[in-house]
């Protein structure tokens, strides 16, 4: 898949004119996903409360040498405990510009997010990782029902995404393929 092995300069530092000065800055490669399994009231998403104290969708850092969708199913499992996913598509990449405040505190930090669109089995139960003494971490977990989706999710850089994700969960052909995907498990 050419959208998967696209390869970014993997830079830790590199450099941005900032008011006419140089400022140095951290870029940074991540993947996450959107999940969605189906109740009987609808499908509902999975969404992580982040240490900012918004909500917001599993993501991390892509390791060396391992694939963005590798890395966002391992995120999900790490952030949420769900595993058994089955990957629907890729949804998009976006970037964005903040201060850390966890990692390299105050160093202004230029990140590429990939997302993919992922479904999890009816059964599954999210689970609220244990806190971590350094670094970011997950405040809590929560299942929101596909109608409040667009409201709760904090960040507005993921609107595109979101409608993206709510259209390829409701599409006809993937209820299809996704009945007979269950029966042959």
């Amino acid at each position: 898949m050419p959208t998967e092995t696209l390869s970014f300069k993997r830079r830790s530092i590199s450099s941005r004119r900032t008011n006419g000065a140089r400022e140095r800055h951290r870029t940074e490669v991540s993947a996450g996903g959107l999940i969605f399994k189906r109740t009987p009231q609808g499908p509902v998403f999975a969404m992580v409360m982040d240490s900012y104290g918004k909500w917001a969708f599993p993501k991390g850092h892509v390791k060396p040498d391992e694939r963005y969708r590798e890395a966002a199913v391992r995120e999900i499992r790490e952030e949420m405990g769900l595993m058994r996913l089955r990957h629907i598509s890729r949804l998009d990449t976006i970037d964005i510009w903040f201060r850390d405040r966890f990692v390299h505190k105050g160093s202004l930090i230029h990140k590429y997010i990939h997302y993919f669109l992922f479904e999890a089995p009816p059964d599954a139960v999210l689970v609220k990782p244990a806190p971590q003494e350094q670094g970011e971490t997950i405040k809590d977990v929560a299942w929101v029902p596909a109608s409040e989706l667009a409201h709760r999710s904090s960040y507005r850089d993921m609107a595109s995404i979101i409608k993206k994700a709510l259209r390829l969960c409701s599409s006809p052909s993937l209820k299809m393929s996704k009945r007979s995907a269950i029966k042959g498990r």
